[in-house]
């Protein structure tokens, strides 16, 4: 069994609770910025001393709402910097947060509200009221409802003047390492979500080993735009890591508007799943192919990799260099300028980033940093590092986490960051256990210097009728990457052979449509049946065909004429794929393609 420990680098201290990592910031450095608020075409910023004071305004809010120490109070809100002055202001009243996501159900509010037993909620828009409200018959234990569109926040503090300075305190200092600092709801791709017992020590330990060795990213002057949704640990984990490291953060939630907010919030880092950087990376192919430079895209792509790829093989010839440079000054400068002009690295996860934009993103001067994790590990265990870095990995373990590879492949995970169990639910935590070892579900291998690669998922396998074991995201992966692709989803679990259901990408099929010489406004049914389409589709396919065996390429492929979404309940709050949930839900379709023409080759079937 392959095993890698990396050694904690910050001594454990039991006692502290995460309220610690925002009082020993405003004690280093009071008066640097450690938010900043969208104002007008700029931002405010918002010191940490300032920060502190508006926390502990609001914790004497709760207080005198009747909050007790240990109360579960959900919140449902888009990212934004009320999200983290709440879960703080939690915290420093003797509370826990329960984050439920904004795109959630109203069965999916009822159940984490009802499971983590929460007395009290906080809900961001009318739409996210409309939603708690269906279910609220069905949560007797909640009676304290704030809306923050409603001014409730303003309220809460107003309210809160005549509670001590003292019972804040007491309050704060009540939570030791091991208690429970918040539920984190898994996303639930198989069966009903469960509770992950979060500790403060999780947040507070890990924060303080990955700082040690994300010193490069995270350290006072370094700044981020938070996008990604801060319900989820990745997010979260960040957050909390900022405040600890002294990095101003930024928020901008809506996701259209993220290029000019990165243009004046200028990060110096960035977080995000793969997705983002694959829309960046084809967006901007997509446009200069509008604009009749697709071709010195697509070159200036070439030789970015390729430099990046020499730098790895320890010399890099000089033609290469003379054309780097060329190319840095007609396209990679705009490329660094799109995204703040500031940005020197990326964290990024949740899936895959892939050899070509590792290496892309790499030669524009922004390293992308991969790691691995999940909501059961606090988000990261391993990454890789400024001074430990190898693309195509997830990095080494964090300080203070271990990583072992079990006899049939599966990653486990021990340490630091590993959670405290599933709330309510000591079954599911037993089976989940081996020991002080976490099994993650997923596969991979560790190499010589500890460096984690993913391979795959246990329960995500597919096993043909011919007996051949198939890991779906070696397909699916490099087929997403296609600017045409929105999702796809590999199929053929004791099938004949392999099939996969595709959908197209929204947001990029008018441009590819019209850079293609076709009518820009077709729907998605239209688009789904077009020629043009499928054959860069078909592309695709061919193109990850040739990175796997016959028997494990894929000989069918059908367009959906829908786009799979979180709303829709195909995909996570992270956008990855709901694979049980999508495979029933396009059952028939699926067995369309096994009951068709012979699969000789490739080919498409219209829904």
């Amino acid at each position: 069994m392959d095993e890698f420990v990396t050694p904690a680098v910050v001594e454990a201290d039991p006692e502290a609770n995460a309220t610690d990592l925002l009082i020993k910031r405003v004690a280093l450095t009071p008066n640097e910025p450690l938010f900043a608020l969208p104002s007008g075409g700029g931002w405010n910023d918002v010191s940490a001393a300032e920060f502190l004071a508006e926390v502990r305004a609001l914790a004497k809010g709760f207080i005198a709402a009747g909050i007790e120490p240990g109360d579960k109070i959900g919140l449902m809100c888009r990212t934004r910097y009320e999200w983290t002055l709440i879960d703080f202001a939690t915290w420093f009243a003797g509370a826990v947060l329960v984050p439920v996501y904004e795109t959630s159900s109203p069965s999916q509010v009822q159940w984490a509200l009802s499971d983590s037993q929460a007395t009290a909620v906080l809900l961001e828009t009318p739409d996210h009221f409309a939603r708690f409200d269906e279910a609220h018959p069905d949560l007797p234990l909640i009676t304290k409802v704030w809306q923050i569109e409603n001014g409730d926040l303003n309220k809460l503090v107003a309210a809160g003047v005549a509670v001590s300075d003292e019972e804040v305190e007491r309050r704060r200092s009540l939570a030791k390492g091991s208690d429970l600092a918040t539920l984190i709801y898994t996303s639930g791709t198989m069966g009903r979500p469960k509770g992950c017992i979060l500790t403060h020590s999780n947040f507070v330990e890990l924060s303080r080993n990955a700082a040690v060795k994300l010193a490069d990213v995270v350290h006072p002057g370094a700044s981020t735009l938070l996008f990604i949704t801060t319900a989820h640990v990745f997010a979260r984990f960040i957050a909390i890591i900022c405040v600890h490291a002294g990095v101003k953060v930024g928020h901008q939630a809506d996701t259209k508007q993220l290029l000019p907010a990165l243009g004046s919030f200028r990060p110096t880092f960035l977080l995000a799943v793969p997705r983002v950087f694959e829309k960046v990376y084809n967006s901007s192919e997509q446009k200069a192919e509008g604009d009749g430079r697709g071709k010195i895209f697509r070159a200036a792509a070439d030789v970015a990799i390729a430099h990046s790829e020499a730098l790895d093989a320890g010399h890099v010839p000089l033609g290469l260099k003379l054309k780097f440079a060329l190319y840095d000054r007609l396209v990679y400068s705009k490329l660094r300028a799109a995204l703040g002009g500031r940005t020197k690295y990326a964290v990024s996860g949740s899936a895959p980033l892939g050899h070509r934009l590792g290496h892309f993103y790499r030669s524009l001067g922004i390293t992308i940093l991969e790691g691995y994790g999940l909501t059961e590990t606090t988000a990261p265990a391993t990454v890789n590092l400024v001074g430990q870095f190898k693309i195509d990995t997830v990095g080494p373990p964090l300080p203070g986490v271990g990583i072992r590879i079990a006899e049939d492949g599966e990653i486990q995970v021990s340490g630091i960051n590993v959670f405290a169990g599933y709330w309510n639910n000591e079954k599911a935590t037993a089976e989940a256990m081996d020991g002080e070892w976490f099994k993650t579900g997923d596969l991979g291998s560790l190499d010589a210097d500890g460096f984690l690669t993913i391979t795959g998922r246990k329960k995500e396998i597919i096993v043909t009728a011919g007996g051949k074991n198939v890991a779906p995201a070696v397909l699916e992966d490099p087929i997403r990457a296609n600017p045409l692709v929105g999702q796809i989803v590999v199929v053929g679990d004791q099938k004949p052979f392999i099939s996969a259901l595709v959908t197209l990408d929204t947001e990029m099929l008018p441009v590819w449509l019209a850079n293609n010489g076709e009518k820009a406004d077709l729907t998605l049914e239209e688009a789904s049946q077009n020629p043009a389409v499928l054959a860069e589709i078909q592309k695709a396919v061919d193109a990850a065909n040739k990175l796997v065996s016959r028997a494990e390429s894929i000989r069918k492929f059908v367009v959906l004429p829908v786009d799979l979404t979180e709303e829709s309940g195909h995909l996570t709050p992270k956008l990855t794929i709901k694979r049980g949930v999508i495979v029933r839900h396009y059952a028939d379709t699926i067995e369309r393609m096994y009951t068709s023409a012979p699969a000789t080759e490739a080919i498409s079937l219209q829904h």
